[in-house]
């Protein structure tokens, strides 16, 4: 799950022609009269990015005349306590984004739509990581084009570094070095927080599960929680110390996605857990100042959580608009120089060109040109970020557990008792949230 993360973006496409329910589409026409509803337009609070988007759409209209996009104005995209109905409702847009938490299950219950036979309207489809593609394929069929690929790491203020005393250049690899960074910040006073955690609407869980990894912990072995664990109250009692003796985590539980990076685009937070990604909404989403945000590897390193998106098609979408989709999702997405990867125009909108953010496409053709443009066109230091690169390679990537979404609420409530209660009783909040898991595991 990404909320965060995630930055995401979606598309769809219609004509009126004969659907089919295999993937055999490849041979229709998306011209005359197809239009296609697209998530995930940019904010308006982005007016820049936003722009960029809707120009990016007259580009793809006029390249593929009778092709109309519509493009649905929901931030944050992707919201877990609405996705299960919107999608059950069948009120998708025609193509819709879907984290790697949710494919089995949107596959299994055949609410996306077998793209097999159009997968090469994508023109660098096989470049993407196989692994990332192996995720979206089911009994040989595939169901969705991967987008995002992520593993999180230790996002940071590097101006809130430097006024409390603290080397930007040096940023903090262990849970200990972040917890004395969180204090000194704190320090400052007038409402600076130095570490900022989620405590509810499963992006507490979300996080518990990226510290865990961290310190060596499981989240799930053999269908059972593993969470009430050594390295799993470790979590909640550096936590509970970092809010109860250091007060360097600020009194306000964060609930959604959103809280905190609008507190980290306010520049009042020192630091938090997130992918590289965050350091590009906190700045196109949030207004943050480009030049202050750095992002190094996860503290202690052990594993880091590591995930992603997929676009996928709804099953209703007719042969012209299924193939209007992935024409779209090619141009807008996949294609070196255009679309999301027009970095000459992000570093002229003031974008923070040359974040390490998404790789998708790994070291293929595709993913090494991608990279060229980025740092070709980079308008940040490349070096801010120089740590988190040369770490990501030694630690182990571990994808999220069965039940995620599940999972994570059931530990929101840990996450935020220990940020409300001095009193919680760790031991206690594990146990209780572990015979829940169990019982949420056992459902298969």
């Amino acid at each position: 799950m990404k909320p965060r993360n995630l930055a995401i973006f979606l598309i769809s496409s219609g004509l009126v022609l004969t659907a089919t329910a295999c993937g055999g589409d490849s041979e229709s026409d998306a011209g005359g009269g197809v239009t296609i509803t697209v998530a995930c337009q940019p904010a308006k609070t982005a007016p820049k990015t936003r722009k960029a988007w809707d120009d990016d759409v007259a580009a793809f209209e006029k390249a593929h005349p009778g092709v109309k996009v519509k493009s649905t104005d929901q931030q944050p995209c992707y919201d877990p306590k609405t996705f299960a109905a919107k999608i059950a409702g069948g009120q998708m847009e025609t193509v819709f984004v879907v984290p790697v938490t949710n494919y089995a299950d949107v596959i299994a219950k055949k609410q996306a739509k077998d793209i097999t036979g159009v997968t090469n309207l994508v023109k660098n489809y096989g470049d993407i990581k196989q692994e990332a593609r192996d995720m979206v394929t089911e009994g040989g069929k595939v169901y969705g084009v991967p987008n995002v690929n992520y593993s999180v790491g230790l996002v940071y203020n590097r101006a809130l570094f430097e006024k409390a005393g603290l080397d930007p250049e040096t940023p903090p690899q262990t849970w200990d070095e972040v917890r004395a960074a969180a204090k000194k910040i704190a320090d400052l006073g007038d409402g600076h927080v130095g570490f900022g955690e989620y405590g509810g609407g499963n992006t507490g869980g979300w996080h518990f599960a990226q510290s865990i990894f961290s310190r060596g912990g499981e989240m799930v072995v053999d269908g059972k929680a593993a969470f009430n664990s050594p390295e799993g109250k470790a979590v909640l009692q550096t936590l509970h110390d970092m809010r109860w003796e250091d007060n360097s985590t600020g009194s306000k539980v964060l609930i959604g996605w959103e809280s905190l990076m609008q507190q980290m685009g306010a520049g009042k937070t020192g630091m938090m857990l997130g992918a590289p990604d965050v350091v590009t909404d906190v700045v196109q989403k949030f207004q943050g100042k480009v030049e202050d945000y750095g992002i190094t590897g996860i503290p202690e390193g052990k594993a880091s959580l590591t995930g992603g998106e997929a676009y996928m098609i709804n099953p209703k979408a007719n042969a012209a608009e299924t193939k209007a989709a992935m024409q779209w999702i090619d141009f807008q997405f996949n294609t070196p120089g255009k679309g999301r990867h027009d970095y000459a125009r992000g570093k002229a909108n003031g974008d923070p060109v040359g974040v390490p953010n998404n790789d998708y496409m790994g070291d293929s053709p595709t993913g090494k040109e991608i990279i060229k443009l980025r740092n070709d066109n980079a308008s940040l230091p490349v070096e801010n970020y120089q740590t988190y690169i040369d770490k990501a390679t030694s630690v182990t990537p571990k994808l999220e557990p069965p039940k995620a979404q599940e999972l994570y609420a059931v530990l929101d409530v840990a996450m935020s008792a220990v940020l409300t209660r001095e009193n919680a009783d760790i031991d206690k909040l594990l146990s209780d949230a572990e015979t829940k898991a169990n019982k949420i595991l056992a459902q298969g």
